[in-house]
């Protein structure tokens, strides 16, 4: 399934992760890009992040974008081909907040690879 298009606008989702000791359900707000029917979602603690972790033993998560919700199935970009993609939707989502606050809310600088790795959830449905 197609995240819609008007949900690309939303500046923020929820991730909910498993907790991967308690196993209880653990929820974030993050930032995210859109390409078709995967969400870029940036670790800034790459897998020290405790989503991060999470999801790499339960990858099964929830993502809210605007009033919809979504199953998905979670995971670390590896792929340099696909890193450089969620970079090219990061900067691209950047530069339309951007526009659509008419001010720019923050600044991608470019950073070396492997300094922050992407996540991408592919969005299957409602949930």
């Amino acid at each position: 399934m197609t995240v819609p298009s008007d949900l690309a606008g939303e500046q923020y989702c929820y991730l909910t992760t498993r907790g991967r000791v308690t196993g209880r359900p653990h929820r974030i707000e993050i930032w995210f890009a859109l390409d078709g029917s995967t969400l870029y979602l940036l670790s800034g603690g790459r897998d020290r992040s405790d989503w991060v972790k999470n999801l790499q033993a339960t990858p099964e998560v929830t993502v809210e974008v605007g009033p919809r919700t979504f199953s998905a199935r979670a995971r670390v970009v590896e792929e340099p081909d696909e890193d450089e993609r969620a970079d090219y939707q990061a900067q691209l989502k950047e530069a339309q907040d951007a526009l659509s606050d008419n001010k720019i809310r923050r600044r991608l600088f470019g950073r070396p690879r492997g300094l922050a790795p992407h996540g991408a959830a592919r969005c299957r449905g409602p949930a």
